[in-house]
């Protein structure tokens, strides 16, 4: 088991200062008054990014998203009308290398105060087996478990994007954002900075029930099918194993479903995980080959009438209830 590298605390305070250097151009007064009522005009990405402006912001800021509830974030495709009024933004707040429509409109927006959660927090590479990097045949080379599909998809130079489903790294973000938003509207800086803190201390705090929570599993495997939950495994000391890597919509080859099959047996698995925003018919094949049950785990990568909570806590909580259900935590 790979033990995860913690960032130094200089480092940290390098990679918020990363976040926000786009904003030095802007003054408060320039800033502030582009979003509604006169306040801060944030666009992010998609939901965790949504949820962490709206955290932080409060009554100082307007939020938008550019995905949809009920939209797969991966797959995302941003009309130029769309690109025009993410240019009115204030701030913009996005992941790079998730979506690459995103990532172009954002290099067209010519907006200054553009702040990348990527740049906040160190990705790592995790591939569909394990909570590592991806398993290696023997020419060296990253095992293809998708007949043919990119692993990779989704995350920049082969790193998994899905870092906030891992509480302190989604912290180490939030920083950056508070930070973000105090260099836009000085004038409000104290509260960005007490809302900043009090969400930091809340996901602390979900950081400390996922840990006793899955402290004592009897099992420690995990079978979804999309990949997003490496940095959650790495975390808690658990093991993924994806039917597919990290792009949700690629198809698990006949090998990779057989090899999942003995898995499953070898490691007294109970359930296999799917999602709200994807196909649940290759999870539903391997449990009835297998005889396994189902159930969801929720990437959150965004908030639907079907999700299992209104809002990030309330969702990364049944996900620890689904995986102590699977995992038999006692």
């Amino acid at each position: 088991m790979n033990v995860r590298r913690l960032i130094p605390a200089a480092a940290l305070a390098g990679a918020v200062v990363l976040g926000s250097t786009a904003l030095t151009g802007c003054s408060a007064g320039s800033a502030a008054g582009g979003g509604k009522d006169g306040r801060i005009a944030v666009t992010a990405s998609f939901y965790p990014l949504q949820f962490l402006a709206e955290q932080i912001g409060r009554d100082h800021v307007s939020v938008s998203s550019l995905t949809k509830p009920g939209t797969e974030p991966h797959d995302l495709e941003i009309t130029p009308r769309q690109t025009g009024r993410l240019g009115q933004s204030d701030v913009i707040v996005y992941l790079k290398g998730l979506q690459p429509a995103v990532d172009e409109a954002v290099a067209q927006a010519g907006v200054k105060n553009v702040v990348d959660a990527a740049a906040l927090t160190e990705l790592e590479a995790h591939g569909p087996s394990g909570h590592g990097h991806a398993p290696e045949g023997a020419d060296g080379h990253a095992e293809d478990h998708a007949g043919g599909h990119d692993h990779d998809h989704g995350g920049e130079g082969g790193k998994d994007p899905h870092v906030w489903l891992d509480p302190v790294k989604y912290a180490e973000i939030a920083k950056g954002v508070g930070a973000a938003l105090e260099k836009a509207d000085p004038g409000h800086a104290a509260d960005y900075r007490k809302n900043t803190d009090d969400l930091t201390g809340r996901l602390a705090a979900l950081d400390a029930e996922f840990k006793a929570g899955l402290a004592n599993s009897a099992s420690k495997t995990f079978i979804t099918t999309h990949a997003a939950f490496g940095y959650l495994a790495e975390r808690y000391g658990l093991d993924q194993e994806g039917i597919s890597g990290v792009d949700p919509e690629s198809e698990p080859s006949p090998a990779r479903m057989k090899e999942l099959q003995e898995l499953a047996r070898k490691e007294n698995v109970s359930t296999v995980f799917f999602e709200t925003l994807a196909s649940d018919k290759t999870a539903k094949a391997l449990a009835g080959d297998t005889g396994l049950k189902t159930d969801v785990l929720d990437p959150l990568e965004g908030i639907t009438d079907t999700s299992q909570g209104a809002d990030y806590f309330e969702v990364m909580r049944s996900n620890l209830k689904n995986l102590q259900k699977a995992l038999g935590s006692k």
